[in-house]
């Protein structure tokens, strides 16, 4: 035997499979899911490939069964409930969009899990998220982007730690989704077919601004859409409804397509520009965390993700005091979106990352150099947020 292993199984045939494969290569697989989500009837209206409702338990429950291996449902509401949705409401409300599966990833799926399953004696957790895990030359373990560029999911793991990381096994990240389904099929597990998630998942119909409000009990009000000079262009919803780079939705009747540049909840305004402004040339990030190495020396190399689907931009980077880098991308990028994750690879390996506090506008060279001056992040002014 190789050691005991805590899958957490979501319902889903990627967790399946992880665990399949797991018992395959010799090791005690223990099955468990998260239950997260708050009250009862979220379960049990859950839509079609959730991962958070009753369907979720009983499919991971079946699977097990077909594995011939323990399967536990286990409580992460309070865990959930403060280190998701506390986090993904307050962002909103602070005019940033946030990013929920990495915060539930890092918090939930990694620490709360392994606390856990080390409390029963296990030695690993595993998912069946799609990326490689690799301990390198220097000592320390980082990701590497999946065999299936499609369904690579580093961008969304890029703050977990040595310590999880040291502990965590990945055995979908060798794989394509279509070989992992064709590996369900052969094992004869009942979510062979099941389609995958896509929506957030404590968010019914998509819609963020009617959860935030309902769950804050606050009403957002609406307010102006300005422009960068501050001249009235007409009327917002709400500052919740409202993400930077949205041309969709805006409601207004102008002379060419308007883009989402800033959110002043302060102000509750929500500024607008035109074309080449929604562009950035750098970005600033703070709550770094970083993977293959411990540091970074100021311009390498890298390149840079702004968001789940971004392919990625050539980009310089340079620490800013102990918990700050400026990202200088080497072509502008469009739609640097506060709140969001950036993570910087080297090659097919993860270097680390950021939440990103602000970008810097094209052109904008007074702004550039506050951020890559004195490390005084918390003076910068003039951004996309």
């Amino acid at each position: 035997m190789r050691g005991s292993v805590v899958v957490g199984m979501s319902g889903g045939v990627d967790s399946s499979v992880a665990a399949y494969l797991l018992k395959e290569a010799g090791y005690e697989v223990i099955g468990v899911t998260m239950q997260i989500w708050q009250e009862r009837d979220v379960f049990e209206d859950e839509r079609e490939g959730g991962c958070c409702g009753l369907r979720a338990v009983e499919d991971a429950r079946r699977v097990c069964m077909e594995l011939g291996i323990p399967h536990y449902v286990m409580n992460f509401r309070r865990e959930f409930k403060q280190n998701v949705i506390d986090y993904f409401v307050q962002e909103y409300a602070a005019g940033r969009t946030p990013n929920p599966c990495i915060a539930c990833n890092r918090h939930v799926k990694w620490e709360a899990l392994l606390h856990r399953a080390i409390g029963i004696g296990a030695d690993y957790i595993a998912t069946g998220h799609y990326a490689r895990l690799e301990r390198l030359g220097n000592g320390r373990y980082t990701l590497r982007a999946s065999v299936t560029a499609d369904k690579d999911q580093t961008y969304a793991l890029y703050n977990l730690t040595q310590e999880q990381l040291a502990r965590t096994l990945m055995p979908v990240g060798e794989y394509t989704k279509q070989a992992v389904r064709e590996l369900a099929h052969q094992a004869g597990l009942p979510v062979a077919n099941k389609p995958d998630s896509q929506e957030i998942c404590f968010v019914e119909d998509n819609d963020y601004a009617g959860f935030i409000e309902g769950y804050m009990g606050k009403e957002f009000l609406p307010g102006n859409f300005v422009d960068r000079q501050g001249n009235v262009m007409g009327r917002h919803k709400g500052i919740i409804h409202y993400t930077v780079g949205q041309r969709k939705g805006l409601g207004l009747s102008l002379k060419e397509p308007a883009f989402v540049l800033e959110i002043r909840p302060q102000e509750n305004e929500v500024v607008l520009g035109y074309g080449r402004e929604i562009f950035a040339k750098g970005a600033l990030a703070k709550q770094l965390n970083f993977m293959s190495q411990e540091g970074i020396q100021d311009g390498i190399l890298v390149t840079a993700k702004i968001r789940y689907n971004h392919k990625g931009a050539p980009a310089r980077l340079y620490m800013r005091g102990e918990d700050a880098v400026y990202c200088e991308f080497l072509q502008e990028q469009r739609a640097v979106t506060p709140g969001q994750a950036i993570v910087f690879y080297e090659g097919e390996y993860v270097l680390g990352g950021g939440t990103i506090v602000q970008g810097v506008p094209a052109g904008n060279e007074g702004d550039k150099k506050m951020c890559m001056g004195d490390g005084k992040t918390d003076d910068v002014k003039g951004g996309l947020g």
